[in-house]
């Protein structure tokens, strides 16, 4: 069953400062991905039940919005302070787990770049999309996405969050926010950096 989203809005920035700095700023994130996905499953069943309507190409915009920019910025966050908190000083299942969500980072980087054409398309009501490939692709993208936070939150932050002392947060959330503000700076005078590879 598909969760109906909220009403299509412009996307709000993880905040500047978080309560418990950087990990608050990383968990509002993921809030703010799980209900991109719920906007993701409800464009395609939408396109489903007929053609794209005004309500399902804002929908598709704040997508693309997030996932080709918010969710990056997060990924980055975490391979620049989390991941390496554990690599290399913890136990070889802690260190498979966090080379698993490493791996996870490039395939949904992957994924994303073949879904976001599509959903693009849509945003701009252009009707060359596919909806069979959206289907199973927004599927497949969608479940490695949920199962990626679910381990995140259930075993990498709190094992991160114990190494990491509450003055070291602030400081990590600091950096988090001024490399937004920075994207927002470049994305605002058209010089957006390609993403990471």
């Amino acid at each position: 069953m598909v969760r109906t989203p909220e009403p299509p809005s412009r996307e709000r920035s993880a905040p500047e400062a978080a309560p418990n700095g950087a990990f608050g700023v990383l968990d509002e994130c993921h809030r703010q991905t799980l209900a991109a996905l719920d906007k993701l499953e409800a464009i395609v069943a939408r396109l489903d039940a007929g053609g794209p309507d005004a309500w399902t190409r804002a929908l598709a915009a704040d997508v693309v919005r997030h996932f080709s920019t918010t969710a990056r910025q997060h990924h980055e966050d975490e391979e620049r302070h989390v991941f390496p908190k554990l690599l290399g000083r913890s136990d070889a299942e802690t260190e498979q787990r966090v080379l698993r969500l490493q791996q996870d980072h490039l395939w949904l980087e992957e994924d994303w770049r073949e879904l976001e054409p599509h959903i693009d398309a849509i945003a701009r009501s252009l009707s060359w999309y596919d909806v069979d490939f959206l289907r199973d692709g927004s599927e497949v993208f969608a479940a490695l996405s949920r199962d990626h936070i679910e381990l995140e939150e259930t075993f990498l932050y709190p094992e991160a969050r114990s190494r990491t002392g509450p003055v070291e947060a602030e400081t990590m959330g600091r950096e988090m926010a001024a490399r937004r503000r920075a994207a927002r700076r470049d994305a605002a005078k058209g010089t957006v950096p390609p993403p990471r590879r």
